[in-house]
Parts: C-alpha cells; structure tokens; sequence
C-alpha cells in the first residue's frame, strides 16, 4: 500500500528570513564577509537569490541584521553582569558573561572580531566595547571616589579593563583551556589584584560560582541545548569553598586591599617629600644663583668704579703735564724776551760805534782821494 507523503510545508516570511540569518551567520563565521556570497546564501537555503534580496537588499543587508544581533546578545548579557551590588562580583561576572558567550556563541563573537566591515555601519567590535567600557566606566567612577583617586582617569581605566577581557575572550575562542571559570578567576586575580598581590591559586566567589551553573534561558532563535550525549565532557572542576571559605578569602582580600592603599599612600606620601625636597633644593639653587649674581654685579660695578676712578686720574694727570708743559713754554719764551729786552741795547750801541766807525773811514777814504787829486 503506498503511502501518500505529505506536502512540505511553505514557510512563512518570518521564518524564512530567519533561516537565511543563521545560514548566514554561520557562512560569515566560516569565510568572513567578503568570503560569502548571496548566490551561496541562497543555495544552502534552498531559495533563489532573489529571496535573499527581498528580505535583506542584499549581502550587506543580513550581514548587518547578523552583527546587530549579536552586539545586542553580547551587550545585554555584560549589562545583566553589571548589575550586581559588588565591584568585585560585576568583575567576575562580567569576565564569565564574555567568556560565556565566546564558548556559546562562538560563530557570532567570530564574525564581530574578524570583520568589523563597513557594512555592519556603526556596529563593530570596537564600538562594542566602547559601550562597555562606558558602563565600566560608572562602576570605576564609584570605586575611585571612594578609594580617593582621581575620578577624571576612571575612563582610561574602563577601557584598560574591558580591553585586558576582550582580548583574553580573543585569545580563548581558539584555545579553550583552561575552562572559563579558571580563566575568568586569572583575569579577576589580575584585574583586583594587580601583578604585586596576585593570588597563587584564585577562585570565583561562591555567588559568581553559582550563578555560573544555573541553566541559562534559551533565547528566541537559539538552537536548543545539545542533548547529553553530544554535550563535550565537562572539564573537572574543584569542589566548591564553603563560606567560612569565602569569607576567609573576602578578609585576606581585603588585607591584601588595604595593603595595597597603605603601599600606595607610602609612595604618595614619598612621591610628595621628594617633591618637596626637590622644590626646596631648586629654591636653594635659585638663592644662591641670585646671589651669585649679585655678587657679579656687585664687582663688575667695583670694577666700573675702578676703572672709572683709574681714568679720572689719568686725566687729572694728563691736564697736569699740559699744563707743566704751558707752564715751561711761557717761562722759556718769558726768558726769550727778557734776554731780547736785555740785548736791544747792547745791539743799538754795537751799532752806534758800527756807524762811527764806518764815518771814519769814509772820511779817510775821502782825505785820500783829495791828497791824491
């Protein structure tokens, strides 16, 4: 008796455009988004190419419809970690919140880290943790002020932090181990901590442990959990610390949190006492500098003096022997004179006897031409 199969069920526009999202996703995850194409889009569905462009407009159309949803799923699970009462717990659950979907979303947290294409428009891994690192930043606000830091460097601190687990998930989506536990405790040891109080041996808090292992909801468009048998072996984890535990644990963290400040207020109060000590060498410095300059200009008016005072006198001297030597000059033609006043009249009466004599001889000359004549 041959049996008459029945009609394969038409699906609905809601439903078809689902089916070609998680086609798609899974190709991009696969080959990234220039690897993909509508034509192998649509052969994997089964539909013609032209569905594809009726939902979607095109490659770019899903591609963005894909990165959205999981910047979404990605971002509301970190904002729920956020919630928590305690900074240490929104740490811890904020790590196990990425790694998290990093082991449960695998394909999609690929696609947001290996693309970031310009199709995704703003939605990309970068302004992904941006939004995280702006929710971080209100929790490091809260914890500076009330250690008494500086609140104006908590938004360089957010992004330090939300950067550090990002890409640690980066590294972790390849090499899965340790398991995410381990590795949320390892990014909170260092994170809390810091590299002068890591802890040997760190564990979550039994409230991040336990939250951890309740069942997650599963969300609309989600595959169902696998069942048992498909479901890897889960890595052996340590029993669980009891309260007293904890507790233990809380106390030494904040002895080692304490410490930490006492350490860093020891430095600060150092950082200042050298400070001051620097300010009053460079004080000192700037006193003798100014005194050394007075004393420069001290002496070089000295010298000015000197020198000043050396001129004058050899002016004074120079005016001196001018005037000696006017003073010769006029005795010596003071003596010229007199000698002259002195032989004026010897010269008149020289001249007297020349004349008396030369009359006697013209009259002799003439006595002899008449005794001749």
């Amino acid at each position: 008796m041959r049996t008459v199969s029945e009609p394969r069920r038409r699906m609905s526009g809601k439903e078809r455009r689902e089916q070609l999202i998680q086609i798609s996703r899974t190709l991009f995850a696969e080959k990234g988004f220039d690897g993909t194409s509508v034509e192998e889009i649509a052969a994997t569905a089964n539909v013609s190419k032209p569905v594809v462009y009726e939902h979607f407009g095109g490659k770019e159309g899903v591609y963005a419809v894909v990165v959205d949803r999981e910047m979404q799923k990605l971002l509301a699970m970190v904002t729920e970690a956020l919630s928590a009462s305690h900074s240490l717990i929104k740490l811890e659950r904020a790590a196990l919140a990425l790694l998290a979907y990093v082991e449960e979303n695998s394909e999609g947290f690929r696609i947001l880290v290996r693309d970031s294409h310009a199709a995704s428009g703003t939605g990309t891994f970068a302004s992904l943790i941006n939004d995280i690192a702006s929710q971080v930043e209100d929790v490091m606000v809260d914890e500076f002020v009330e250690r008494g830091y500086d609140s104006t460097l908590a938004p360089m601190y957010a992004q330090m932090l939300v950067g550090m687990v990002a890409l640690t998930g980066q590294w972790w989506l390849d090499v899965r181990t340790p398991p995410r536990q381990e590795v949320a405790a390892h990014l909170v040891n260092l994170a809390w901590n810091g590299l002068t109080g890591l802890a040997p041996t760190p564990r979550l808090t039994s409230a991040s442990r336990d939250l951890e292992q309740r069942p997650a909801p599963q969300r609309a468009g989600e595959p169902s959990p696998a069942s048992p048998r498909e479901r890897p072996r889960p890595e052996p984890q340590p029993p669980p610390r009891t309260d007293k535990e904890v507790r233990e644990l809380a106390k030494a963290r904040e002895r080692e949190v304490k410490e930490q400040e006492k350490a860093h207020e020891r430095e600060r109060r150092e950082a200042e006492k050298l400070a001051r000590e620097q300010e009053k060498t460079r004080l000192r410095d700037l006193r003798e500098q100014e005194k050394a300059r007075e004393r420069e200009r001290r002496e070089a008016e000295k010298a000015a003096r000197e020198q000043e005072k050396i001129r004058l006198r050899d002016l004074r001297q120079q005016e001196k022997a001018r005037e000696r030597d006017l003073r010769e000059q006029e005795k010596i033609h003071e003596r010229e004179l007199k000698e002259q006043e002195r032989a004026r009249p010897k010269e008149s009466r020289a001249a007297g006897r020349g004349e008396v004599a030369r009359a006697g001889d013209v009259g002799q000359e003439r006595a002899k031409i008449q005794a001749s004549g």
